[in-house]
């Protein structure tokens, strides 16, 4: 039950809304990059320029920015929330603004 109640919100989350600049959030996207790169890096292809992709399951960030209907928000909802195939980091606001305000500037412009 509770997983869907999840779903359901996350879902509600990545409907609603439009998707703010990054520089109209709060947080370093630059730092957000170097973090990301230190610690997401073992898994994720977090910036093109990093080279390999260690996990290639693990999604790209340029896909996740570009998920259909991705906001601040949903981010949010993501990186607070565990999940199977993902160690459970947990992030100090400072850094989850950071991260969200790097992973949206990958959002392509259309």
């Amino acid at each position: 039950m509770r997983s869907r109640r999840l779903a359901f919100s996350l879902a509600f989350f990545l409907a609603s809304g439009s998707a703010l600049a990054a520089e109209d959030l709060p947080g370093d996207s630059a730092a957000g990059k170097d973090f990301a790169l230190g610690v997401c890096a073992e898994c994720h292809l977090v910036a093109e320029d990093q080279g390999t992709w260690p996990l290639g399951e693990a999604p790209a960030f340029r896909e996740v920015a570009n998920q259909p209907g991705m906001t601040e928000l949903a981010l949010r909802a993501f990186l607070q929330t565990p999940h199977r195939t993902m160690p459970n980091i947990v992030l100090t606001p400072e850094e989850s603004d950071n991260v969200i305000a790097y992973i949206l500037t990958l959002k392509s412009r259309e």
